[in-house]
């Protein structure tokens, strides 16, 4: 199988990496060829640490550094089983992708977006063949974390959903097959976990650390606010806002003003030079 992914930036790099460990072949597509470059070396240090910690095996490893092509040019990345789309949530920037790429592929190709923001089904309706169309909304990151939630639109053909499910095992991840509905599961209850965090925060006498000290005593992961500067503060507001606009202005969704006036402030989280709720790390890992 030859699986093509659009994006080089971080989730394209992971995903990349989940991919080629499951055997199959990839094509990393983008425009900037340094980012290219970039995302290639991330990738061969992350399978490298993998092996090295015995968390994959040599053999294994050896292989899945060997599955990679790179392109700028989409009609070199022809033919395609599955082209994956791992852009920045901006629907114009996902449709003329896919509008690219539709027009290069053949009719049983699988056309994936990883947005959980933007309708799936309104993707799909911008392209010719909008039964080829579906989610894959990989939860962050996406190279180490086991789940992948499946979205199907009302056109999507079973067949596609079927090899989508396939593919997704090969990457010993669990795929949660879903209709397409705003936030999807996994960042409905997100926004729940993060909103009534902030809304702790509003009351007064708790700061950031202790509320996220006390959720990961409770067994949590990873606190509610550590876990915004770990996705990006910005991106956590945008699915906010997404889910508020889909669903009329219900009240229950609407985006906390603390996080509004951290991306205002460029605070968007640890990848940033300025930190989000909390200041950037020293050095990432």
């Amino acid at each position: 199988m030859h699986i093509v992914i659009v994006g080089a930036g971080a989730l394209g790099t992971e995903i990349a990496q989940a991919v080629a460990l499951s055997g199959e072949r990839i094509t990393l597509h983008d425009t900037d060829e340094a980012a290219l470059r970039l995302a290639l070396g991330r990738i061969s240090r992350g399978i490298d640490r993998g092996a090295q910690r015995k968390q994959i095996d040599p053999l294994r490893a050896r292989r899945a550094k060997r599955a990679f092509w790179l392109s700028t040019d989409p009609g070199r990345c022809m033919p395609a089983d599955i082209v994956i789309e791992a852009l920045h949530d901006a629907q114009p920037v996902k449709e003329m992708v896919f509008q690219v790429f539709d027009g290069l592929v053949g009719p049983d190709t699988i056309l994936a977006t990883t947005t959980n923001v933007i309708s799936v089904t309104t993707l799909a309706a911008a392209t010719r063949l909008p039964e080829r169309l579906i989610g894959l909304h990989f939860c962050r990151p996406a190279h180490r974390m086991g789940t992948v939630e499946v979205v199907r639109s009302p056109t999507t053909r079973q067949d596609m959903i079927d090899r989508a499910l396939a593919l997704v095992r090969a990457m010993d991840k669990t795929p949660v097959l879903l209709d397409d509905s705003p936030g999807l599961v996994v960042n409905r209850v997100l926004l729940a976990y993060v909103g009534e965090a902030l809304h702790l925060l509003d009351g007064g006498g708790l700061d950031e650390t202790t509320i996220d000290r006390l959720m990961e005593a409770a067994d949590f992961p990873m606190g509610p606010f550590r876990l915004m500067d770990y996705l990006g503060v910005d991106k956590v507001f945008d699915v906010a806002q997404a889910r508020y606009e889909a669903t009329f202005h219900a009240a229950r969704y609407r985006p906390h003003p603390r996080q509004r006036r951290l991306v205002e402030a460029g605070r968007l989280g640890r990848a940033s030079a300025r930190g989000g709720f909390y200041p950037p790390p020293a050095a990432e890992d």
